[in-house]
């Protein structure tokens, strides 16, 4: 069983690479539809995975573990959510609105905390190790917070020129870092192809 899920997985990514490089109309078509099949599977999986996230929120409220209440919250906002979306659909104006109220927020708070977390990570890391790159760490994200705070006397002078400037070395480590995903991507894609990891049917 084993050697079928792998040959099957092996077969079905060749046609999927050979419809990028071979613009041929049948393997072009072959390949969408190998494509559109994974997003369906994809998504129920998403959905397998939704289900039991919210059925082990609801053991936890039924066993009264720390934080069921929680949990409780966490599920009837899924199936509030849900609903809404169903009944209006994802465009509506209203529930855009709703979701974008929520998504937002929680996005700053989570930046804020990142923000803390990274100064308190320089800080400890300096009382363990002195050396260049720790002062310039923690320097950079010294400016970089005195710089995108609110003051109440309106804009620092020449904070927006400061940013850009800054702004390059972060540019650079971000896309860094997407060359580095967009490599370990391709590599794991190349042992899935070539059969020497098998997480579909066990190694």
């Amino acid at each position: 069983m084993r050697v079928i899920t792998t040959a099957l997985a092996i077969v079905v990514g060749l046609f999927v690479l050979a419809g990028y490089f071979f613009q041929v109309g049948p393997l072009v078509e072959l390949q969408v539809r190998l494509i559109d099949g994974a997003i369906i599977i994809a998504g129920m999986a998403i959905l397998v995975g939704i289900f039991n996230l919210a059925a082990v929120q609801m053991e936890k409220f039924r066993a009264r573990q720390k934080g069921g209440m929680y949990g409780i919250l966490l599920v009837l906002s899924l199936v509030v959510t849900f609903g809404l979306g169903l009944i209006f659909g994802p465009e509506n104006p209203y529930m855009r609105l709703t979701v974008e109220a929520i998504i937002i927020p929680v996005e700053a708070s989570l930046m804020a905390i990142l923000a803390v977390t990274l100064i308190y990570a320089s800080i400890r890391l300096l009382r363990r190790r002195v050396d260049v790159m720790s002062v310039i760490f923690l320097v950079v994200a010294l400016v970089f917070l005195f710089l995108m705070m609110p003051t109440p006397f309106g804009p620092i002078p020449g904070d927006r020129a400061m940013i850009d400037f800054l702004g390059m070395f972060s540019r650079g480590g971000a896309r860094g870092l997407l060359i580095g995903i967009a490599l370990g991507t391709l590599l794991t894609g190349l042992r899935v192809l070539f059969g020497v990891d098998r997480p579909y049917g066990g190694n």
